[in-house]
């Protein structure tokens, strides 16, 4: 099935322009999202966080495809997803984005590197290759020694390795993850985000993550907070401090020891 690529700049993984969702609750009318403006280049680490119940998870579903938004455009890669059918939506999804989701949602009766081929499988690459890539996939990401191993016999950590594997398969220009490091430690989801972080710079596919996580926000290469229905980025040290956290310091002192190890 081809999708339509419009011109535009091939650096910018995902742009929301003047976004916009509404939802009728009985007489009153929800204004999720007020005109979102967004625009990631490939390559790039971007946290969104925000109030419970501010639209982050809309937002991402909206990006993904899985919800229509009332009006405004969304650019994937280039290709308008704003006005494709279910079945051309399927296929953008299958091309063009990754997921990964807070509790994995492996398959129970696949091991994991079954688990990593099941998109390759639905695009119909073939056996060897697929089995070849799925397993350089979960060499990159650090269990390829348990590619015979089915979810439950895997940790937490593991199972969130082979979920990041899966999401790469068919090496996305974005990929969206809500809350991917709620369920693990500190030390095992400062792991995750780093090999998260690491894969896409390398591939040069955008990250998007939702999160709590002033961690996650700590290693992002931006941070956005949405409040209002609208995505603002000066005021993402506020929204922390409320439980303790300057991050705004420690992204300072993350730069500055980064330029000082180059020198």
């Amino acid at each position: 099935m081809e999708l339509l690529h419009l011109e535009g700049n091939d650096a910018i993984a995902v742009e929301c322009r003047d976004v916009h969702r509404e939802f009728q609750d009985g007489d009153r009318l929800i204004r999720v999202l007020r005109g979102t403006n967004l625009s990631v280049n490939r390559g790039d680490f971007v946290a969104i966080v925000g109030a419970s119940g501010s639209g982050k998870t809309t937002l991402l579903n909206i990006i993904g495809g899985l919800d229509r938004p009332t009006s405004g455009t969304i650019l994937i890669d280039g290709i308008d997803i704003t006005g494709l059918n279910d079945d051309q939506m399927s296929e953008m999804r299958r091309q063009k984005i990754g997921v990964l989701f807070q509790d994995q949602h492996l398959l129970p009766v696949f091991t994991a590197i079954e688990n990593v081929e099941v998109p390759m499988l639905l695009s119909e690459i073939r056996a060897q290759k697929r089995h070849e890539k799925a397993m350089s996939l979960l060499k990159a990401v650090g269990v390829d020694h348990r590619a015979n191993h089915m979810p439950h016999e895997l940790s937490g950590g593991m199972r969130s390795r082979v979920a990041l594997a899966r999401a790469l398969a068919n090496n996305p220009a974005l990929l969206l993850c809500d809350e991917p490091t709620g369920d693990l430690d500190h030390k095992t989801g400062s792991e995750i985000i780093k090999l998260m972080r690491d894969l896409a710079k390398k591939d040069r596919c955008a990250v998007l993550v939702v999160t709590h996580d002033p961690e996650v926000a700590r290693m992002a290469d931006r941070v956005l907070l949405l409040r209002d229905g609208q995505l603002v980025e000066e005021l993402v040290g506020a929204f922390f401090k409320h439980s303790g956290v300057d991050v705004d310091s420690l992204r300072r002192a993350d730069r500055q020891n980064g330029q000082s190890t180059t020198e």
